[in-house]
């Protein structure tokens, strides 16, 4: 891959993705003044193995979802509306992707495993896109999800169900190895989030990927 080639593509990747590179440096204040843990270039990139059900309850590994693109998104049913904002334009990102959405699996993981049951996930999920997936488990498992992917989650006291839930909103892309690629926030456009996928799966597949 020739040296402006690269350049280009840089450049390009970085008018459309918004933020840092999460694995690089995502140490920032977080909701209700926590700390998200501060990833550095030495660090290992977010991710890792997780075991889960689907809204169909069907059991779900990371290895369910290996030849895929994964857009993934942290949040529960009951926010109010960052989470419901993100599913949507997520779901418009789709669109916007074309036939390259094909290669592309969307995923909402609850981080209220209380609540968010896969009958509850079932109705929430349908409001958005037909192929998104609506993933819960036991408070355990989403524990472990959430710290393996550096998740800043701040619950309510105990006993207060209906508290709302602090947490963070990025936009996780994993690759089809199930390694991560990069993050969007939450507030990208529609058009940036789809020319963002887009770009990385023509990266890949031509195998000029940066990330290869």
């Amino acid at each position: 891959m020739r040296l402006g080639r690269v350049a280009g593509v840089v450049l390009v990747i970085s008018a459309v993705l918004v933020g840092e590179w999460l694995w690089l440096d995502a140490g920032r204040p977080g909701p209700a003044g926590g700390d998200m843990p501060r990833i550095t270039a030495q660090a290992a990139a977010p991710g890792g193995a997780f075991s889960l059900v689907d809204h169909l309850s069907r059991p779900v590994t990371d290895r369910s979802f290996r030849g895929s693109y994964v857009v993934m998104v942290f949040g529960y049913t009951a926010c109010p509306d960052v989470c419901p904002t993100t599913l949507n334009t997520v779901a418009a990102a789709m669109d916007f992707l074309g036939s390259k959405a094909r290669a592309v699996q969307p995923v909402f993981v609850t981080v209220d495993p209380e609540r968010d049951t896969p009958a509850v996930l079932a109705a929430y999920v349908s409001a958005f896109h037909p192929r998104l997936l609506g993933l819960t488990g036991s408070p355990a498992q989403i524990r472990q999800i959430t710290r393996d992917y550096r998740v800043y989650v701040a619950k309510g006291d105990a006993g207060h169900g209906s508290d709302p839930i602090d947490h963070s909103a990025y936009v996780y892309v994993l690759g089809p190895d199930g390694r991560m690629l990069t993050y969007l926030k939450h507030d990208a456009t529609p058009q940036a989030m789809a020319k963002a996928i887009g770009l990385l799966i023509t990266q890949q597949t031509s195998g000029d990927g940066l990330w290869n």
